[in-house]
C-alpha cells in the first residue's frame, strides 16, 4: 500500500484504498490528482515526493468525497499548492459539512460527523469543469454519475484517471450498492467511457486497465440488478423505510448509520431514476409516501 508505480512515460499512481495519481510536469515539478483519505495517507504521499526531490504544485481533486481530497489541507500547508477542482464539488470541498448534510437531508447526526463523511476543509484555487487544466499538461472530463460533478483527468501519456466511474467486482460484491448520485448520468458516463480512447484507465478503487469494457459491464449490470431488485420489491406499496430493509435484507447486509445514509441515498437515487422512467409511481396515504410499480 502507497507504493509509487509508474504506469507510462510521466504518469504514476500511488496505490491505496483511493489511486492517488501523480504527473510530472518539469523537472522536479508534479501534480497529484486526488489526495487521499486524511493527513496520514497525505504524509504517506508526501514522503515519496520529498525522496525524488520532487515539488508539488497541485492538486486536481476528481470530487469532494473525503477518501480524495482529505489531504488536501496538509498538502497546502506543506507545500502552497494550488487545489482544482469543479464548481460543484469545490463548495463541498471548501465546506464538507455539506456532505453528512445532503447525506442525511438534515443537519447530520452525531454519529455521520465522522471522518468518512467529513473530510478537513481546504481552500480551492482553480475551478475545472472540462478541457485543459489552466497551467498544465492535463485535460479535465465530466463524469457524472456518481457524485454532483465529478471529473476524470487525461494526461499527455494518454492515462485517464476515471476516478469512482466505476468500481471492480470485489467492491461490488463486498457493499452489493455502490455510492450513485444520478442513475441517468452514470450510466450515460459508463457508454462515454466505452468510446473513449486512451491507453491506460485508472480507476480509483480497481486496478488500471488497458481495457475498460469489463469494468463498465459488470457496473452496468449492477445497475440492472439494483433497478430489478427494486421493482421486484415494489409489487406491492412500501414505504422507503421497508423499502430500503427489505433490500438490506435481500442482500444480507446489516445497517448502521453511515449505509443508512449512503445505501440511502442511492434508494432514493434509484427511485427518481425509475419514477422518471414511469416503471414506478407515488401516492401518498395515511400522511405517508407510498412508492409501488406501476
Amino acid at each position: 500500500m502507497y507504493e509509487l508505480i509508474n504506469i507510462q512515460g510521466n504518469t504514476w499512481y500511488i496505490q491505496s484504498p483511493a489511486n492517488i495519481g501523480l504527473v510530472k510536469t518539469g523537472e522536479s515539478e508534479v501534480i497529484l490528482i486526488d489526495s487521499g483519505n486524511d493527513k496520514d495517507a497525505a504524509k504517506k504521499v508526501l514522503s515519496h515526493l520529498q525522496a525524488n526531490g520532487w515539488n508539488l504544485t497541485m492538486i486536481v481533486n476528481t470530487h469532494s468525497n473525503a477518501d480524495h481530497m482529505g489531504g488536501n489541507a496538509y498538502f497546502h500547508e506543506k507545500t502552497g499548492c494550488r487545489i482544482a477542482a469543479s464548481g460543484l464539488e469545490s463548495a463541498f470541498i471548501k465546506y464538507p459539512f455539506l456532505e453528512p448534510s445532503f447525506l442525511f437531508g438534515a443537519y447530520p447526526a452525531a454519529p455521520l460527523r465522522n471522518k468518512f463523511l467529513l473530510a478537513q476543509a481546504s481552500i480551492v484555487t482553480d475551478i475545472v469543469e472540462a478541457g485543459e487544466i489552466s497551467g498544465t499538461p492535463l485535460k479535465a472530463i465530466p463524469l457524472p454519475g456518481h457524485f454532483m460533478g465529478m471529473i476524470g483527468v487525461l494526461t499527455l501519456d494518454e492515462v485517464f484517471f476515471v476516478a469512482d466511474s466505476v468500481f471492480k467486482k470485489e467492491i461490488l460484491d463486498k457493499y452489493k450498492i455502490p455510492f450513485i448520485y444520478d442513475v441517468e448520468a452514470f450510466l450515460q458516463t459508463l457508454s462515454m467511457l466505452e468510446q473513449t480512447q486512451a491507453k491506460i484507465f485508472v480507476p480509483s478503487h480497481a486496478e488500471p486497465t488497458a481495457d475498460i469494457r469489463p469494468l463498465v459491464q459488470m457496473n452496468r449490470e449492477k445497475v440492472n440488478q439494483l433497478c430489478e431488485l427494486i421493482l421486484q420489491e415494489l409489487v406491492g406499496p412500501l414505504n422507503f423505510e421497508a423499502l430500503l430493509k427489505k433490500i438490506f435484507d435481500a442482500y444480507a447486509l446489516t445497517l448502521d448509520f453511515n449505509q443508512y445514509v449512503l445505501a440511502g441515498s442511492t434508494i432514493r437515487s434509484f427511485l427518481s431514476y425509475l419514477l422518471d422512467l414511469k416503471q414506478i409511481e407515488v401516492s401518498f396515504k395515511d400522511n405517508v409516501l407510498w412508492w409501488k410499480r406501476v
